[in-house]
Formats: C-alpha cells, structure tokens, sequence
C-alpha cells in the first residue's frame, strides 16, 4: 500500500527541467525540503542546500564522511552484548557563510524586495547558482550571483564564488565566516540517555562540547584551524582562503569570537564596479594524525585551488561528471510528464554520485551527507540498495566500497565471538567498524547483514569480471560469514536446518524463528562461499593454499556448509501457496491498515512495538524482496501468489520497500502497482512523502530508483554472471533507454513498446538472453527485437511473440 497521494514540487516554484532544479522565487513554506534536495557532496565532504548568507535556514550542516564522536550508550536495563558505544557523525564548522551588507542593511530572504531571483542545481555541470536582484530599504538596486561546488576532482575541496555588483554608490559589508555550530543544536538526546528520542531516526546531539580547537594559523587572506574530538579522539584540519577581485577601495580586516570566525571585506562600492569573492574551503580528517599536519595538508590544497582558480574547477567538475552520466544517465519518455520524471530520474541518480563519488576509504551514510539521520551511519543500504548501481555504471567505486566492508572483519569477528559465534557477524549500523544499534531487536538480530555483504560481493565480481577480487579480500568474508551461518542454525531430529531468533528486513517483526528471507540469503551464502572455495581449490591452488593458512580452514568446513544449506528449512504454507515470512506469521493476526488513518503512519512512531509485533504487518519488503534478489530460485507463479498476499500488509513505512515492490510488481503482471510504487520511490524526497525530507535524502531509496528502472522496468537480470532482459515497460511510456557496464563491456539498452534495441558498444562479443532467447552481441552491431502487442497485456503463461531483426 501507499501511504500517501504523489504530490510533485510545486511547477510555478520549480519547473520541469531535465538536467537542473530551478527553484524559481523565494518560498519559505518549502525551505526544510529545499535545504535537501539542493544539498552537494563528494562522497567526502557535504554540506546541505543552506543559503550563502547562513541564513534563514532549518537544518544547517557540513559534513565530513566517518568523522565521528562516540558517546556511551546507557541501555535501562543491561543484559550481556548489548552494544556499548554509539557513533554519531559530527556537524562540522560551517565555512561556506558570506554574508552581505549594504548601507548596513543585511540581504535577509525573507524580508528582502526581491524583483529577481533563481536558484539552480545544475546536474550536469555540479555546480549550484543563484542570481537574484535586491531592493534595499534605503532604495539601492543589487545584483547577487552565487556559484558553489563540491568538488569531485579535488577529494577535500569546496569552493564558493559570490559576486556583488551595484548601480549606486554605497557602502558593502562582505563577512566571510565559518561557523561551529556544535553547541547551538537542540539537544534531543543526552550522553547519559536523559532525554529519549521521539524518533529514532533521528541523530543524538550533544550536550558536551565536542571539537576542540589545537591549532589556529591565520596568514592574509587564508585561515586554517585543527580540531580534536573529546571522545572518538579524530581529529580534523579547516583550511580557509579568500580572492578578493574588484577595482572597489576595499579594506579587510578579522575577528575572532567563541565558535565564530570572520573576515569582513569593507568595500566603498562604485555602480557597475563588480566586487568578487571567491572563497575555497577545504576539510581533512583522521583517526590518528595530529591537526598540525592536517593543516598543513589544507594548507596545500588551498595552495593549488588558490593558483589553479573557480574556472578550473568547474571544468574539472563537469569533466566528472561527463563520465558519471555516460555511463548512468537513464533517459525516460512517459508522455506528458516526461520533463518532470525525467528531471526526478537524474535528481536521484546525482544524489548517488554525491554521495559515493570520493567515498574512499569510508562507506556510505544512510543520509550521504546531507543530514545527520541515522547518525552518519552505514547499513546494508550500502550492499543492496546503491552497490548494484554502481557495480553497473561506476564498478571502481564498488570495488572501493567493498574493501571498506572488509576492514571492518576484525570487528565483525570480535562481534561474533561476543554473541558466542564463529565466524564474523558485521554490524547492523555502524562508523567505525563496532555495532552502534542500541535497539538489538530491529539491529544485532538482523544477521541477514552478512548474506547482504556476500551477495553485492558475488555481483561485483560476476558484473565486473573481477575473480581476482576473492583472492585480495573477497574469499576471506566468504569464509567467515559462511562459518557464522554453519554455526548460528542447527539441524532438527528431521535433519533439517534451521536458523532461530533472528530479525528479517521487517523490522515490524523482529527476532523470530526462520525468517524466510534470512534463511534464504543464509543458504545462498553457504552455497556460495562453498562454490568459491571449491573453484580456488581446483584453480587456484597457490592462492586457497594461502587462504587456508590465514582463515585456518578446517578440512570438513566446506563440506559442512554444503549439508547446511541442502538441508536449509525455508518456511512454506502449502493450503496458501506461499513463503511465510517466518515460522509463526501466518499465526498472527492481520493488522487492518484499511482502517488505519494517515496521522497513525508510521507505526513506529504511534504503537508500542509490542502492539506491532502481534500482528501481519510489514514495514518493508521482506519475502518480496528475497523474490527478487534470489529472483531464479522461484517460478513466476510462485513471486505472484507471494506478491499478493504481502503487498497489502506492507505499509511503506520504510523508504526502502517501494521500489521493491515495483521491481516484483512489474515482474508479476501488475503494472499499475508497479508504476505507483516507482513514482513513490522517485518523489520520496522531491514530494517529502515519508515527512521527513528536511533530515536528507534517503539514498538507498535513490539506488531504488534505479533498480526500478533497470531491473524492474527494464527486466535485467545477471543470475550466475549471465546477463538476462525482460522487459516490463508500463503503459504508456514510449521509451526507456540505459547504459550498462558489464565485463568490461560498455552496452547501450534502448526499450520501446515495440521495439528493443541491445547494443554492444564496446567490448569483445557477449552472449546475453533476451526473453529467453540467447543472442550474441556484438560490438557495434545493435540487435533490434520488434515485440508484437504491448507488454504489459501478457497474462502469466501466455506466449510471447516476438521476431528479431536480421535473424
């Protein structure tokens, strides 16, 4: 079900564009929303979509990916493994403020006589202006044009150009701050657990200090401070410079009070005579270098943006981006509102590049670096949500993401031993690499984490080509994950393997015996963890040999992992014909969502979980979702009589959940369903549907997008590294075309209600199916398929007539 109507962005404040977001005129009403979906990034660094002048904002924040303060978390009642340290990522100091003054006048949004204003996101070019014409109270006409970035070229760069151009004389304050606004948030949850979270979702602020500065260097224009957190003890260099360009007399001159730092520009402003800031901003952090050498690491960052200049930057950036969209840009065409979904299409995808872009050595937030929701943390958002697009379009960055989840095996072998397993159980939530979840319930107990892991690693390496990856750290994670799974479930006297007290994806039941989707990722796990190693034992003897000596690979162990998931018990109810969620849910009773009003969504947030727990209902995708990732293991009829028993029960209280459902709805004949819930995922942060936008974006729901897209719309499969299309292209849409990176091969799908082209655009020959049928693909040699009669009318078991050009 949805929850709530699609309601686009207001056209006459933002007009459909295809590649820009134009917010057209000032609307306080929409600064919460705003404030997100004009946030920038890298991966690295972000700060939200706030205006030059710092203000009016709702939510403020930079952000620098992993940079972290822990806190101690104090549970009511203790019990033994519980997690004991919360992560919670830091707002860091603000350097992207420049205020302006005009006869002492400041710019104030709100108030200001604006007779021109614009605001644009452009997606192509990834950089974020703003022109706007000013009529100051004493009568004086102003021309404001802003450019900023976040720059993909440069890791730990941000730069900000504002120009400031006058038809009268008068005279101009520009005051370039940065701002550590640590200790003016509203503390919503104490160290010492006082104050409870109305939402959990939230982040915990502080009500300690957290930064404290160990080095300030102020030399002409340029500032550069060090910092050192009170608890996790990271440390983070702010580097700051200023190019000052006008033919003004100007003066500048600093200041210094507690949490603010200022450089005003007074300029006795000439008409005509343009005064130009270009302000660059650079942030480096660490677990273990002192601020003094970060320091002197922005120090020659800043050197190189302050020689190379805005201009360079920009090209630099629109160069990435080129390659970004080459290789991601899905292009739609749905009718009449084709401008308007295809300006959402590419606002989700460019949220994934700035969120993942320079994600180096780190994960990817739930939020990216947008918000502080969910702390900063990292999830299995990362492993089934954003890495299938990336191990598509940006394999590298995949790859990255990858190791990063392998660094964190020491922890996930202590956290295994802790819970009294072997193997390795990876954190739920996590910064740092230790468990963050306080709540074990809907965190620890959602072991499923490992499986999630193991299957982006076996898409990886499939998509990519890339068997080498097993040897450098992927065989290692097979090992211990599978060990986790032979260790955690037990066979009964009928020799059938079962796994208990675990948590699904349904975090709206939690901590039950044999979750579907649990024991079928767990038997995929094992199957593929034996696989591998069999397939190093025979081909690779050097390599298993060395692996067996770092894992200590006892010589039964594979053996054992095979028997477990042959005999893996996986729920089934044969008078319904379907896969209950668990071993108990068909005994539950069914929750009438029917006769749940919009103001009790989500439940989470208006029933005890206790009163949730005792019913059939879903928060997000479970046994759907398992129909899709392990979509060979079922037959069609089977995903239908699956499909429509959960879907009414699945509330959407989750983000995550509607593109599945698309994907499986799509899959199963139900086109309407599955072009609701697309445009549900699609407008999740544009429409603010789930009412919380101004916390960020949800970027796995992004990811969704284009699994919708992709793999529902478009019917790509890749079960055993062999390509696969099916499309389900819904009615009335005239064409869906995008790129695929597999192999090493670069391929162009172009899909019409009548025609399908599959092009091979670079690469050696690929043999791929396309609706059950094996082609070979050859390089540019575009097969066409010329489909008879519309998609979507095929009834389940009809045949499909179709011809293939030149056959």
């Amino acid at each position: 079900m949805l929850p709530r109507d699609v309601v686009p962005l207001p056209s006459h404040l933002y007009p459909p564009e295809p590649w820009r977001i134009v917010e057209r005129r000032f609307d306080a009403s929409h600064l919460d929303r705003a404030e997100t979906i004009f946030s920038q990034g890298n991966g690295f660094v972000g700060f939200r979509g706030t205006f030059e002048e710092g203000r009016p904002s709702v939510s403020p924040g930079t952000f620098v990916n992993g940079f972290h303060e822990t806190w101690p978390i104090h549970h009511a009642e203790e019990a033994y493994g519980l997690a004991r340290t919360g992560q919670t990522i830091v707002n860091v100091p603000d350097a992207t403020v420049l205020e302006l003054y005009v006869d002492d006048e400041p710019l104030y949004l709100p108030t200001a006589r604006l007779p021109a204003y614009e605001r644009v996101l452009d997606m192509r070019d990834g950089v974020l202006s703003r022109q706007l014409e000013w009529s100051t109270p004493s009568g004086k006409h102003v021309h404001v044009s802003t450019r900023r970035l976040v720059s993909f070229e440069h890791r730990h760069l941000v730069a900000i150009e504002y120009e400031v151009e006058l038809t009268d004389r008068a005279p101009v304050w520009l005051v370039s701050k940065v701002v550590n606004r640590q200790d003016a948030e509203v503390t919503s949850h104490t160290e010492s657990g006082e104050q409870a979270l109305a939402d959990p979702r939230l982040a915990r602020s502080f009500r300690d200090r957290v930064l404290n500065t160990r080095v300030r260097q102020v030399d002409g224009h340029r500032l550069c401070l060090g910092y050192e957190t009170s608890r996790s003890r990271m440390t983070l260099g702010l580097g700051v410079d200023h190019v000052v360009e006008t033919d003004n007399e100007h003066e500048i001159t600093y200041s210094q009070e507690e949490d603010v730092e200022r450089m005003a520009v007074m300029v006795d402003a000439q008409p005509g005579v343009p005064i130009r800031i270009t302000k660059y901003v650079t942030y480096q952090s660490s677990r273990d270098v002192p601020p003094g050498e970060l320091v002197a690491r922005c120090q020659r960052t800043l050197d190189r943006a302050v020689r190379d200049g805005f201009g360079a930057l920009c090209e630099q950036q629109r160069g990435h981006l080129d390659h970004f969209w080459d290789r991601a840009d899905v292009q739609v065409d749905v009718g009449e509102q084709t401008a308007s979904v295809q300006q959402a299409v590419r606002w989700n995808l460019f949220q994934l590049a700035q969120a993942s872009w320079r994600a180096e050595g780190t994960g990817v937030p739930a939020k990216g670096l947008t918000g502080q929701a969910y702390e900063g943390h990292y999830f299995w958002d990362t492993e089934i949500y954003i890495l299938p697009f990336l191990t598509y379009t940006q394999p590298r960055i995949a790859r990255n993401l990858l190791r990063f989840r392998h660094s964190m095996l020491g922890h996930a072998r202590r956290r295994a031993q802790q819970l009294g397993n072997d193997g390795a159980l990876f954190p739920w939530r996590t910064i740092n690499g230790e468990e963050a979840s306080a709540y074990y319930q809907a965190g620890t107990a959602q072991y499923h984490i490992d499986a999630d892991i193991i299957y982006a690693l076996r898409r990886y390496v499939e998509v990519r080509g890339d068997p080498e990856f097993h040897l450098e750290v992927g065989a290692e994670m097979l090992v211990e994950t599978a060990r986790l799974w032979a260790d955690l479930g037990f066979f009964d006297s009928r020799g059938s393997f079962h796994i208990h007290a675990v948590t699904g994806p349904d975090e709206y039941t939690t901590v039950v015996d044999d979750n579907a989707f649990t024991n079928l990722m767990a038997r995929f796990n094992l199957r593929y963890s034996a696989s591998v190693l069999r397939g190093l034992e025979r081909d690779r003897p050097d390599g298993f040999r060395a692996l067996e000596s770092t894992v200590k690979l006892g010589a039964d162990e594979v053996a054992e992992w095979e028997r477990a998931a042959e005999a893996m018990h996986i729920p089934y109810d044969d008078d319904l014909g379907i896969h209950p969620q668990d071993a108990r849910f068909l005994e539950r009773e069914p929750w009438d969502l029917k006769a749940t009003t919009p103001d009790r969504f989500p439940l989470l947030l208006h029933y005890h979980p206790l009163v949730i727990y005792r019913y059939q209902v879903i928060k997000q995708a479970d046994v759907v979702l398992a129909l899709f990732l392990l979509s060979d293991e079922f037959s069609r009829e089977q995903k239908a009589r699956d499909f429509a028993y959960y879907d009414p029960m699945t509330t959407g209280d989750s983000s995550l959940s509607a593109a599945v459902q698309s994907i499986v709805a799509a899959e199963t004949g139900h086109e309407d369903k599955a072009r609701e819930y697309f445009e549900y995922a699609l407008m999740m942060d544009l429409a603010d549907l789930a009412g919380n936008a101004s916390e960020g974006v949800h970027v796995a729901a992004a990811g969704g997008v284009w699994q919708a897209l992709v793999f529902g719309f478009g019917g790509v499969r890749d079960a055993g590294g062999d390509l696969s299309f099916d499309p389900h292209l819904p009615d009335g849409w005239e064409r869906l075309s995008f790129p695929l990176r597999f192999q090493g091969r670069q391929l162009r799908i172009h899909l019409e209600a009548q025609r399908e082209v599959y092009l091979l655009e670079s690469g050696e020959p690929l043999e791929v199916s396309v609706r059950g049928a094996l082609h070979t693909l050859s390089e540019g040699e575009p097969l066409e398929v010329s489909v008879r009669g519309a998609l979507h009318t095929l009834s389940e078991g009809e045949p499909l007539e179709w011809s293939t050009a030149g056959e």
